[in-house]
């Protein structure tokens, strides 16, 4: 099996992975400020860290998966002025701020469920660490990285000669690009907060040395993720509008508060479009989760699965944009349908003593794909290359006599890896199978009588509907593709 590379946003190449601990990945991505309802840009990074995660523990890494909650909030700009989001939502909705950040949480997690995501190891409130971010904002102090000024703790990025190797951004490029008012009380325009002075109307903050204040966004995921996974790990995840400045500031205040490496490789999932434009929240284009599900949205003419979305998703590369269209989630219903007769074809079938399946070049020829990358996009078109002929084989009668070797790789593959098994709960799907093989029955009978008129009759209807009818040597056979 090839080496698996990753693509490391820090050195701009692919690189060949390597633990810090054999065996074991650390891995932290950054979660939701749980101030609305989730959608289809969380969704795009989730699902691909999803994947990613669920890979790792396919080629039998123990891994801890750590994914934070934003619930104290942060500045509506991701500045240094502003409203803070949790209290503006609190405001709107007539509730306490942490009253909206447990509602939301909570639908994050429903609908991170529905999209068959896995829960992550641990989910660190920021909340629950503001002791822990004034520690560490004490040390940057101490090491001369911060300064207090008028209650206000600033992270002094001129002493850092680094800064600005995640983005490849200098300070002078960040200075004229500056384009919000800059805090009076700053050295530096690129000077980020640590601490933050409440005013009087601020409803979340916290005692600290300096004053009372709530911290700034970027130290909760400095603190969260070296609290739980050491001062230096393996991979930090998230999407790639927090490259700068989210994730160049905890580069900053992580490796001078503990003088070594943060994350060894990062990674960044790109953005979902609508029309070339990216989908988000702050731009108020951003179709939510729910509104997919339930089909309420202008924008939507009817509603669609949670796994129809995780499959239109796993279909591009996490680093590369996915733009959204109603035609492209139609597109990916009918492939995730045929993947899933497939699945049910071969999962069906008994023991055989046919030609036996080359399960390990379809097994080298999808793990390349992953290996390069986590690129789940060519590793699903490996997927129908590889058991398209074996449906057709086990629809001729001649099941290979290696089946269960196969039945398992594709269990753990499908389900295990893409999280895209079929459903089992029956339903309109089982009354239909159950329905085609009464008629079938019928037409059965019918040609043993020889009333083919019936019997031709029963299968044309059947096939203007979308049932393909096969007669075997076995016995007649049937596959719904639409």
């Amino acid at each position: 099996m090839s080496d698996l590379h990753i693509y490391n946003t820090l050195t701009r190449k692919k690189e060949k992975f390597e633990p810090i601990t054999e065996g074991f990945v650390g891995m932290y991505v950054c979660g939701p400020t749980v101030y609305s309802d989730p959608h289809l840009g969380h969704a795009k990074s989730y699902v691909s860290f999803d994947v990613i995660n669920r890979y790792f523990r396919y080629l039998g890494y123990k891994v801890r998966y750590v994914q934070n909650i934003t619930d104290v909030g942060h500045l509506t700009d991701d500045a240094d002025q502003g409203e803070d989001k949790l209290q503006k939502q609190a405001r709107l909705e007539q509730l306490e701020p942490m009253e909206i950040a447990e509602k939301y949480t909570y639908k994050y997690f429903k609908e991170m469920d529905q999209l068959n995501i896995l829960r992550p190891d641990i989910s660190p409130r920021a909340s629950g660490h503001i002791t822990e971010q004034i520690q560490m904002v004490e040390q940057l102090i101490e090491k001369d990285h911060a300064y207090v000024a008028d209650g206000n703790v600033y992270f002094d990025v001129t002493s850092d000669e680094e800064y600005g190797k995640l983005s490849g951004r200098d300070l002078e490029e960040q200075e004229a690009g500056v384009r919000v008012e800059t805090a009076e009380d700053k050295r530096h325009p690129s000077d980020f907060a640590l601490w933050k002075k409440a005013d009087e109307g601020h409803i979340m903050k916290w005692p600290s040395p300096w004053s009372l204040g709530y911290p700034g966004w970027h130290i909760e995921c400095s603190v969260m993720s070296t609290k739980y996974l050491g001062e230096n790990f393996d991979i930090h995840g998230g999407g790639i509008d927090n490259q700068f400045p989210h994730h160049e500031c905890e580069i900053a205040q992580s490796e001078n508060a503990h003088d070594q490496p943060f994350a060894n490789y990062w990674m960044h999932n790109n953005m979902v479009t609508l029309n070339g434009q990216k989908m988000g929240k702050s731009l108020g284009n951003a179709i939510s989760l729910h509104e997919f599900f339930s089909g309420d949205h202008e924008l939507l003419n009817e509603s669609w699965e949670p796994e129809v979305i995780r499959f239109f998703l796993l279909q591009s590369h996490y680093r590369s944009p996915t733009d959204f269209s109603e035609e492209a989630l139609s597109a990916a219903r009918s492939g995730l349908k045929n993947l899933h007769q497939i699945v049910k074809t071969i999962d069906d079938a008994e023991d055989g003593e046919g030609e036996p399946f080359d399960l390990e070049s379809c097994r080298s020829d999808i793990e390349s794909r992953l290996n390069d990358d986590f690129n789940t996009a060519q590793a699903i078109g490996q997927i129908f290359e590889h058991l398209r002929p074996l449906r057709s084989q086990i629809e001729d009668g001649n099941i290979p006599s290696n089946i269960d070797e196969v039945k398992a790789f594709i269990r753990a593959m499908i389900d295990d890896v893409f999280g895209l098994w079929p459903s089992k709960s029956g339903g309109d799907e089982e009354l239909t199978n159950s329905l085609v093989e009464i008629l079938l029955e019928i037409r059965s009978e019918a040609r043993e009588n020889k009333n083919f008129e019936l019997a031709d009759k029963i299968r044309d209807d059947l096939e203007s509907l979308g049932v393909k009818v096969m007669d075997k040597p076995g016995g007649t056979k049937f596959r719904i593709d639409n």
